[in-house]
């Protein structure tokens, strides 16, 4: 489990925000072909099982900050009605990927061994 350094973690049981997630899985998305907005939330919430999704709130301002520290590039698919706007990953953003995969795999890791925990143990759910 993560040292947090004496520190208790008050947030439970994931220790990566929501916001921080959902960068993180843009980012995921964006390494492998381009998304618009939409195709992103949906691409989500079906990889997610269509357990949750990330709303348009929340996407969309990611997207224009990923953009503007350049870690994304956008253009309009029909740049006269800029309709719809699909993004790709820059090689910088790769390079932030990254970094920030590798930050949050332990903290995926310490979130999932609390769920079986809770779930052995007060749900006698063997995992």
């Amino acid at each position: 489990m993560t040292n947090y350094q004496g520190m208790r973690s008050r947030q439970f049981p994931s220790k990566i925000s929501t916001t921080s997630f959902v960068k993180l899985y843009i980012l995921h998305l964006l390494k492998d072909r381009s998304f618009y907005g939409n195709e992103i939330i949906e691409e989500i919430k079906s990889r997610l099982n269509d357990r949750w999704e990330p709303s348009p709130g929340m996407v969309y301002p990611l997207l224009r900050n990923l953009e503007a520290e350049g870690y994304i590039v956008g253009w309009w698919d029909e740049p006269d009605k800029r309709s719809i706007r699909r993004y790709r990953l820059t090689d910088d953003g790769y390079k932030h990927y990254q970094r920030i995969l590798l930050q949050n795999k332990e903290v995926f890791e310490d979130s999932l061994k609390i769920i079986q925990s809770v779930l052995k143990d007060i749900y006698k759910i063997k995992v």
